[in-house]
């Protein structure tokens, strides 16, 4: 099978990325001297005074809906809806406080909505935050029978001295990796094609379907302590979200053994036909958040996130950027490696 790429399953990464730098511009004049991080990072960061920053995310599920719709099951999406912003939140330093939800329908069908709602508590008890409240939307013909839209909004709180990413991650310091459990919400546009009808197909839509994993518990107290420097949550665009810590640096990762990872990505990289590049800036490849710690905090820190139930590696280091080069990633997955170049 050729190589596949995500463009060909829909999704078109440079026109998501002009519209990014065109909402900048439009949205500039309605801030203030109060936001002290806005459009681009992983959560928007305003001051509420002098020593606290509010922090705040917003995302969906995406196309793993559609998934949902063909398993018939909607009880954990609504986790993947939690997970999504609170672990965005994180990767600012700030601690979840509370979640809005959007439910979106053409004919409300009481049963599905209450498995929904059900999924974003558990995420919520999860991420240690408040369901405060949300919207439920019902709009007869926009959406096809039996499906439904999801979009979710999280609110942290974080000291001002204690914000992520930290000025001073540099050359030398240790990037370890947090296990996903799975697939998480990414790639499915793509996953959505190459997945089989039939029994083995069912098979494997299930393991896709894990939902996301939520760090709230295993990050808090070393972010409370101050023990790391950055995080990047491996979301939509892969790995090409490590630089988001610092792009005055470059990074080298190299991934642990597949058999450490969950199962689905030998699927993917045996019967997908997507290359190492292309899945490094798609997928996780079973790394959900990198982390940047100091040299001497990288063993505590492992040790911490192994006591807290996480499986957790050490994957490499941050290193020197190249002159006239941009950030870049240097990814390795057994003899195969791939640079990622952050513009």
């Amino acid at each position: 099978m050729s190589a596949l790429n995500y463009e060909q399953a829909g999704v078109d990464r440079d026109a998501a990325d002009r519209l990014v730098e065109k909402i900048q511009t439009l949205v500039k004049p309605t801030l203030n001297s109060r936001v002290k991080s806005s459009i681009g990072g992983y959560a928007s960061l305003f001051a509420l005074d002098k020593k606290r920053l509010i922090a705040a995310s917003t995302d969906g599920v995406g196309t793993k809906l559609k998934l949902a719709f063909r398993l018939k099951e909607h009880k954990t999406v609504g986790i993947d809806l939690v997970a999504m912003s609170v672990n965005d939140l994180l990767c600012v330093g700030a601690e979840p406080l509370f979640f809005l939800d959007y439910f979106a329908t053409g004919k409300l069908d009481s049963q599905i909505a209450s498995d929904v709602i059900s999924g974003i508590v558990a995420g919520c008890k999860q991420a240690h935050c408040a369901l405060v409240g949300g919207e439920t939307a019902e709009m007869p013909d926009f959406y096809s029978p039996g499906e439904y839209d999801l979009a979710g909004f999280a609110v942290g709180m974080v000291d001002a001295d204690k914000t992520l990413p930290h000025r001073e991650i540099r050359p030398g310091d240790v990037l370890i990796g947090l296990r996903s459990s799975g697939c998480h919400s990414n790639g499915f546009s793509f996953l959505r094609r190459i997945v089989p009808e039939g029994l083995d197909g069912f098979s494997i839509a299930q393991e896709m379907f894990t939902p996301t994993r939520i760090y709230v518990d295993s990050l808090s107290g070393l972010l409370k302590k101050g023990n790391i420097k950055g995080l990047a949550h491996i979301t939509g665009s892969g790995f090409l979200n490590v630089p988001r810590m610092n792009s005055k640096v470059s990074y080298e990762i190299e991934l642990p053994p597949l058999r450490e990872r969950p199962g689905i990505f030998k699927w993917i990289r045996d019967f997908g036909g997507m290359d190492l590049k292309e899945s490094a800036i798609t997928f996780n490849l079973g790394i959900g958040m990198v982390a940047a710690v100091a040299p001497a905090k990288a063993s505590s820190v492992l040790k911490a996130l192994k006591k807290s139930g996480e499986t957790a590696w050490e994957l490499g280091v941050v290193t020197s950027k190249r002159k006239g080069r941009p950030s870049e990633v240097l990814l390795k997955a057994g003899e195969e490696e791939v640079l990622l170049e952050y513009a």
